[in-house]
Order: structure tokens, then sequence, then C-alpha cells
């Protein structure tokens, strides 16, 4: 569901926020149109995932309204969430809690590997294949590409789909849940090895055909435009309020989580020179980190269950972005 301008809450502009971290919540609050249920989605693997995964509807509606997202908007995408089988719900007297199924669950445990990884994954020098081998109607050819293309599956002639790393048992899941089911008898799963022979294709030439890393780059180096001041600015001055950095820990996850669902996570060697990706990944593990204390405060305020309780955030949470060979450099995690 999107909202239009008209439709926007009162402006974020009340939030003691430093300058360019106000600036990216304000430019996002007027945009003309957002699509609710991605941000929920962002919102829910972000911030409610560790602490137990629901939350009071209320404070779903109390948390986005800042942004420039409605009740109704909320209620609606909610709704949907529910429909395509992410979110379930359960009252307790007149107020409604919301939770993550068990699929949902995954998925976001899956997704949240790579989103919260300090590094890209190694290769291990094997290409992830996806043969169409049914005959599939122009309506479901394209509806299969897209789901493939936002979880970084690039596409080869002759209905070949191919990534260096996905888990394919994972793919088949979130095709499941992009309703495309049954389309799981139309495709061969293989993994492949490149022979070491002479005078053949190198990998490059597999990927410039399989992907627009132009594109890809040129997103990337936004996101750097976009947050790295918000860096500059935090290391220099400090953390900002609660609020306004539940925000911004908000909108750099959502703007990041869309940004890797398209990324096939290339290993460097198949990378074009100065790639970007890597840039882009150090400016959101720092800028996360700085935020996520400010933003647990926020969190432990107004994220409440139906019944009024407030859980508390798993230990697990603040090792978001550490590297195995780090210790946690936000501090002792924080009990319930």
């Amino acid at each position: 569901m999107s909202r239009s301008r008209s439709a926007a809450a009162p402006a974020a502009s009340a939030l003691p926020a430093p300058g360019a971290l106000q600036a990216r919540i304000e430019s996002f609050a007027r945009l003309e149109r957002v699509h609710a249920g991605s941000l929920i989605i962002s919102v829910f693997g972000d911030a409610v995932l560790p602490r137990g995964a629901r939350l009071w509807l209320g404070s779903l509606i109390q948390l986005l309204e800042p942004l420039g997202i409605n009740e109704r908007l909320v209620r609606t995408a909610v709704y949907r969430l529910v429909q395509d089988g992410w979110l379930v719900n359960q009252a307790c007297g007149r107020r409604t809690d919301y939770m993550l199924t068990a699929a949902g669950r995954a998925r976001f445990e899956e997704a949240s590997r790579q989103i919260y990884a300090a590094r890209a994954p190694r290769w291990d020098l094997h290409w992830r294949l996806l043969l169409v081998t049914g005959a599939l109607s122009p309506r479901d050819r394209e509806r299969l590409r897209r789901s493939l293309f936002w979880q970084g599956y690039g596409e080869l002639p002759g209905g070949i789909f191919v990534h260096p790393s996905a888990d394919v048992g994972a793919t088949f899941e979130a095709l499941q849940a992009d309703g495309l089911g049954e389309r799981r008898a139309d495709l061969l799963p293989l993994r492949a090895e490149r022979l070491p022979l002479r005078g053949t294709a190198p990998d490059r030439d597999l990927v410039r055909q399989a992907w627009n890393l132009e594109a890809l780059a040129g997103e990337y180096a936004i996101f750097v435009a976009r947050y790295a001041p918000l860096v500059t600015e935090l290391e220099a001055h400090g953390p900002p309020a609660p609020a306004p950095a539940f925000l911004g820990r908000t909108l750099l996850i959502h703007d990041w989580r869309r940004l890797l669902l398209r990324d096939p996570q290339l290993p460097e060697e198949l990378l074009p020179r100065d790639w970007p990706g890597e840039r882009a990944r150090h400016v959101c593990r720092r800028l996360y980190r700085l935020l996520l204390a400010p933003a647990e405060q926020h969190l432990d305020e107004r994220l409440h269950l139906a019944d009024g309780h407030v859980p508390g955030a798993a230990n697990w949470l603040w090792q978001r972005f550490e590297s195995l060979e780090d210790e946690c450099s936000l501090g002792a995690p924080r009990l319930a």
C-alpha cells in the first residue's frame, strides 16, 4: 500500500536531530509515494524480531507516524501482510498483537545473515543455476523473473537464472511467498563449477550478460552520498536523541535491505575496480552502530505488546555488523 503526500502525517521537524539526519527523515516524510508494506517489513526484521517478533498494532502506528505513514495506511498494509503469510494477529482484549509467522520469521532470519554481515560472503567458486524447463505463460515468466531479480539472480539467454551463492532452498521459499509455489515444478536447480580449460570464456563474460552492474553501482553511490554525511556528523557531534535515532536506523536498513535484494554479492575478482558496494557496506555498518543504542532507548519507550508488556531486545542484536574477530564495540548488552 502506497500513500500520497496529502495523506502524510505532520512533518518530523519537531524531532531533535542533527541536520543531516533530520534532513533525511524529512525527505522521506515528504515523498509522494511510499510502499508502506515494504517499510513495515523492514521494521519487523530490524526492530521487532529481536524483541520476540511481535508488537501491538498501536505501537507500530506510533513508530511510523513521524515518517508520514498514517494509521489507515499501516492498517491496510498490515492486513495485506497477513494475507500474504508474513504476519498473523492475536487479540488481547480490545487490542491486537501482530507477530511473524514461522515462514516469515525464517525468511527474516535468512535475510539477516546477509543484511547485517560485516563483510560480503566468500565465494565457493560454484554457480547456482535455475533452468526453466516448463512452458510458462508470458505473465508467469515475468512474475518469476521479477521475483528472482529481487533475490539477486541474473538472467542468461535460454531461460537460465544464475547466482553465485544463493541458498536455493530459501529461493524456493521466497517464490512460494510470492505466490509462485506452483512454478517449482518448472525449475531445475543445478550447481555448476567452471572447468579450468584454456581458451574458454571467463566468468566475467557471464557476469556482463546476467547483471547490469552499472545500474547497481549507481544505486550504491546514491546510498553512500545519502548516508556518509550522517556518519561524519554523528562522529563529530555524538549520538542523536532516541526518536530520530530510531527513524534514521529504520530508513538506513530499509534502503540497505532493498539494495541487497538486487545485489548478487559477486566475489571481488568478478567486480569492476573501485566497486562502491563495499564502501556502502562500511557506511551502513558504521552508521548502524552509531544509531543502535539510542534507537533501542526509543523502542524501550514505544514498543509495547497489547497487554502493555515491553519486550526486551535479545543479546544477539548487539552483534549485528560485528565480524567474528571483533569484540562488540557497542558495550555490554542491556538485559530486559
